[in-house]
């Protein structure tokens, strides 16, 4: 068997106080009511001045992606051995390693 408390004038006029104040948070932290995300809003069209400076920003920038990767390609490229110490014996040993590779071999 359950009793209810009497009701407290106190307690329920801070309660409604509360009230009050949540509500009217939640009116001022609304959005306004012809607000629109920015995803849904229409575009606005673009002058052809600042088309071009878009483009030719874009246009730099793709540029000097093609110059990292041109030269990032440069440096992984297989150098000349010749001037290393014991170079011809180490060449020897590749292209007889190399040969084993390429060939169909089974090694024993």
């Amino acid at each position: 068997m359950t009793t209810r408390p009497p009701a407290d004038p106190r307690i329920e006029a801070v309660a409604a106080r509360l009230k009050e104040a949540a509500q009217k948070r939640a009116e001022a932290y609304a959005p306004p009511t012809d607000w629109q995300p920015i995803w849904k809003r229409p575009r606005k069209p673009k002058s052809i001045k600042a088309k071009k400076e878009e483009m030719a920003k874009q246009r730099k920038r793709l540029k000097a992606a093609g110059v990292r990767r041109f030269y990032g390609a440069q440096s992984r490229r297989p150098r000349p051995r010749q001037n290393r110490i014991g170079s011809a014996a180490a060449r020897r040993d590749a292209r007889a390693l190399s040969r084993m590779r390429h060939s169909n071999a089974w090694l024993w």
